[in-house]
């Protein structure tokens, strides 16, 4: 079939095998140009590897430090009529570039949030990997079903307290208009936090330390975005703000765990950009075209991968962390500068439907959306006939 992006909202329902295989090998490629991590992991278990960061996280360990992987993710297979999801394609990319250097690269196609896949993650451990010195924890689940009660969450963007009006854009109209979201209630609150929260990274170390596949020294991060002021009403002082903090707390409690190993856990706060969790989110779509306009300008922009070698090199494989005084690592620093700041807040006010190409880099913002979905990279013909059915042994 000829494989053409079909947008919907803030998904496309397509990706392209090959174009996705593009995007893994940049990602790649720029590791591999960068040279060998000094103490990098080499036994890494990425829980949500797929997509943005965690793919970036697995990409790192594997071509950055030479780590063996096991890969956690719940993606959509392909059919002869329809084409798999884009994290499928970025899966089976990664393994087979992965094999061909000799490396452990296997990966679950399951429920993260289940027992059933924690159990099959050690087996696998205990059978092929060995012990992990890192375990990265990135999921983007809207829902979690609890595995004790079978009970299903669904999280909310919402304020806590108060109704919150900003300016919006519409990506698919264009249009920028004011969006008003109302106060979640406490049970939204609750659903958002068991979701979003740290409970179920809590979980999975509380399973592989009492399987005993934690090796001693092992550490273990979760991501997070924290934001500025134009984000706060709807990050900070919302129900994923109270997520955030939950995500403290966990990190809190698995130190505590992992000081027998000598081990350590952190929140690690990441750059704003365009991710299929972002987009779906209000005013981020908005916020990221003049995060993308602005960090470009002063030569400080960074894509996933960018951020990734700096978390290795910065904050996880240093002997001086880029830390805060909530154990976190920072890097979103260049993002947060108060000059880039400043001048984001300034041009906040004055984008219009009509200079939204010229204040922004809305451009940049949808090259970058499509290229999630394997679309727009140099060197792939998208009027090829294309075969979407892409083995892989998930």
């Amino acid at each position: 079939m000829i494989i053409k992006p079909k947008v919907r909202g803030f998904i496309c329902t397509t990706a392209h095998p090959v174009g996705c295989e593009a995007h893994v090998k940049a990602q790649i490629d720029f590791i591999k140009d960068k040279g060998a991590i000094a103490g990098a992991p080499k036994n890494v278990l990425v829980i949500g590897c797929s997509n943005g960061y965690g793919l970036a996280s697995r990409i790192t360990s594997a071509f950055g430090g030479g780590a063996n992987t096991l890969g956690i993710c719940f993606e959509k297979p392909p059919t002869d009529k329809r084409t798999a999801s884009a994290g499928y394609y970025n899966t089976a990319a990664f393994e087979k570039f992965a094999h061909a250097e000799g490396l452990y690269a296997k990966t679950i196609n399951g429920d993260a949030f289940s027992d059933a896949c924690k159990e099959q993650a050690i087996s696998m451990l205990k059978e092929g990997m060995g012990k992990v010195d890192l375990i990265v924890y990135s999921l983007g689940a809207p829902r979690r079903q609890d595995p004790k009660t079978g009970e299903l969450y669904s999280s909310v963007l919402k304020p806590i307290n108060q109704t919150y009006t900003s300016k919006n854009l519409n990506t698919d109209t264009l249009t920028i208009s004011d969006m008003t979201i109302e106060p979640a209630s406490e049970e939204e609150i609750l659903h958002t936090v068991k979701v979003m929260g740290g409970e179920d990274w809590e979980l999975w170390i509380d399973a592989l330390k009492n399987a005993d596949v934690l090796a001693e020294g092992c550490k273990t991060v979760a991501y997070t975005y924290l934001g500025e002021k134009l984000t706060w009403p709807i990050y900070g002082h919302a129900t994923i703000g109270k997520a955030k903090e939950d995500l403290d707390r966990a990190a809190k409690a698995i130190n505590g765990q992992l000081a027998g190993l000598n081990g350590g856990a952190n929140v690690a706060v990441l750059k704003a950009l365009v991710t299929q969790s972002s987009s779906a989110i209000p005013i981020m779509p908005l916020y990221l075209s003049l995060v993308y306009k602005v960090m470009k300008e002063e030569g400080t922009h960074e894509g996933c991968i960018e951020q990734l070698y700096r978390l290795f090199t910065e904050g996880l494989y240093t002997a001086t962390p880029r830390l805060d005084d909530h154990n976190r690592f920072r890097m979103d620093n260049l993002e947060l500068r108060p000059e880039t700041q400043a001048k984001i807040e300034a041009l906040w006010p004055q984008v219009t439907e009509e200079n939204l190409y010229e204040l922004t880099d809305f451009k940049g913002y949808q090259d970058d959306f499509l290229g999630l979905f394997g679309f727009g990279w140099d060197g792939v013909d998208y009027d090829a006939e294309t075969d979407p059915m892409v083995e892989a042994d998930f």
